[in-house]
């Protein structure tokens, strides 16, 4: 079978992820991070039952912001998934007719209930692994003998502490939705790999600048710096894939 790229029919910007899918992600986790913020200041680490409250507070939040998290995930993933249609109609053209009906058939829905699932327990971790850190640092403050003050101004950064985790989640998972979204429309018409793409400036990992241009098989995503995954699908990774799709 002969291959050939996207490259040479593709606009530069096909499935490269854009800054705007991230943003609504990004202010989404961050109000969730603002709200555990609000709860952790309600509470008074020094009192007969210690953090156990501000606990039972955060779990109970967990409890209480699934169903928002399933619309929230949702939304975001329909985002991610009518801006991987359009890149993939922007050179349909060139595919032959039996292609483009095998890709307007492709099955996304088992990618796209994955993706849900995964993000609605990503969303809700937030205020469980804050709950996490407020009983870690009640326990170090007991071994270490900290003062009363060290605690609270302590557990008075949780709040900070998850939003600044807003930002990478927010891009990673937006990224890793639509290079997993590439790879099932891909596969479905019988696309063997992709070739990689990569941002060749100072924020891109050397690894990472390294597979710019490469083949890789969509059944043998690569390990970079320890990490697996195709591009675009591991932590903090602007990464992209472009199909090299089957050519009778």
């Amino acid at each position: 079978m002969l291959i050939r790229t996207t490259d040479q029919a593709a606009p530069q910007s096909a499935f490269q992820p854009t800054r705007r899918l991230t943003l609504f992600y990004e202010r989404s986790l961050r109000k969730i991070a603002r709200q555990i913020g609000d709860l952790t200041s309600l509470y008074d680490p020094g009192g007969d039952q210690g953090v156990s409250p501000l606990v039972s507070a955060l779990h109970r939040y967990e409890r209480l912001l699934e169903p928002w998290a399933e619309t929230t995930a949702a939304r975001m993933l329909s985002d991610v998934s009518r801006v991987n249609s359009q890149h993939w109609k922007q050179y349909s053209e060139q595919m032959g007719v039996e292609l483009r009906r095998e890709l307007e058939n492709a099955d996304t829905g088992r990618v796209m209930r994955q993706l849900q699932a995964e993000q609605v327990d990503l969303i809700t971790s937030l205020p469980r692994e804050a709950a996490e850190r407020a009983q870690k640092i009640a326990s170090e403050s007991l071994i270490t003998g900290a003062r009363f003050s060290e605690l609270r101004d302590e557990l008075l950064k949780t709040g900070e502490v998850t939003e600044s985790r807003a930002t990478p989640i927010a891009r990673t998972e937006t990224s890793r939705a639509s290079s997993l979204l590439t790879q099932a429309r891909a596969q479905a018409i019988g696309s063997p790999g992709y070739i990689w793409r990569s941002h060749r400036d100072n924020r891109t990992r050397p690894s990472h600048r390294e597979m710019n241009g490469q083949f890789v098989a969509w059944e043998e995503p690569p390990t970079l710096d320890g990490l697996t995954g195709h591009a675009g699908c591991v932590p903090n990774c602007r990464c992209f894939a472009r199909p090299v799709l089957p050519d009778a």
